[in-house]
């Protein structure tokens, strides 16, 4: 279930990045050769940038793991249980994702793709899961359908932890035929800086989880040693998956933008067997995501 090299170049890089006005970063980017990009601390909404804008480089695709349930629950918060109307406790994340297509060295919106998101409760606990006595229970799971602009909003909370796992949110892009088949699908895996992980759960209600065991240096999916991601530049992946959290009243929000090349062959999904979980429609159940990696021209 379980989901550092050149990475310290590469860190400096994209710090440098971050005192850079948007435009003069993007420039920058020109030439990269990095994997996955976000842009939570750009300042131009992700939906206004220009499709040419940049040099497109797909995210890394991760393994989907064994707790993915398609419950087809579309809403923006996905913090209550609609089966009896209770709130997932929490502090609340405002998670904001723009999805582009990469097609070469060009980005566009990706117009009414599904995205899915989901992750486990405060104490370590996933929705709808015979494993965590949850079977029924919706909470913590949704989708989108991207707008005009790839965008889509959801409302949660900052995820807690469970064994062999550091903190972590699961992401699905899927696109469907319009007899309703899944034409493409996208596994990934959101992350979160340890420091801020070990401030949040330090308070109720997650402190009477206790102390969590893996951190984002010891954990498979992160550092791209599960078998899901064996690619030249996997003991990064996580890296780049790293989301920047800005205060937001008394929670926080992210942003983050998801490039897909719908050229690559979709994804596969994990379903475990007896866990409550459905293979996707349309999909067919299988282990692990194949990597979906497009570089930059140089």
């Amino acid at each position: 279930m379980n989901e550092k090299s050149n990475g310290v170049t590469r860190r400096k890089f994209l710090l440098h990045l971050s005192v850079m006005s948007p435009v003069l970063a993007l420039f920058a980017l020109k030439g990269r050769d990095f994997v996955g990009l976000t842009f939570a601390q750009t300042a131009t909404p992700a939906a206004t940038l220009e499709p040419t804008a940049l040099d497109c480089v797909a995210s890394p695709s991760m393994t989907e793991g064994p707790y993915f349930v398609d419950e087809m629950l579309k809403r923006v918060d996905i913090r209550t249980d609609p089966t009896d109307n209770t709130v997932k406790q929490g502090v609340p994340l405002n998670l904001q994702i723009t999805v582009f297509n990469v097609n070469g060295n060009a980005c566009s919106p990706l117009k009414g793709a599904q995205i899915d998101i989901w992750h486990c409760d405060a104490t370590g606990l996933y929705s709808d899961e015979a494993a965590n006595n949850t079977v029924g229970k919706k909470f913590l799971r949704g989708y989108q359908l991207t707008d005009d602009s790839g965008l889509v909003n959801f409302t949660t909370i900052y995820p807690g932890w469970y064994r062999g796992r550091t903190v972590h949110i699961h992401g699905k892009v899927r696109t469907f035929s319009a007899d309703g088949t899944q034409s493409y699908a996208f596994n990934t895996q959101l992350f979160f800086d340890d420091k801020l992980t070990d401030q949040i759960h330090a308070q109720a209600p997650y402190n009477a989880h206790g102390n969590r065991d893996t951190t984002n240096a010891t954990d498979m999916v992160y550092n791209g040693t599960d078998a899901g991601a064996a690619t030249p530049d996997a003991h990064d992946l996580g890296e780049k998956m790293l989301l920047t959290l800005t205060k937001d009243g008394d929670g926080y929000a992210a942003k983050l933008n998801i490039g897909v090349d719908l050229s690559k062959p979709s994804a596969q999904s994990f379903t475990q067997p007896g866990s409550g979980g459905q293979p996707p429609r349309g999909g067919n159940p299988g282990f692990g995501t194949p990597p979906a990696i497009a570089t930059a021209n140089n």
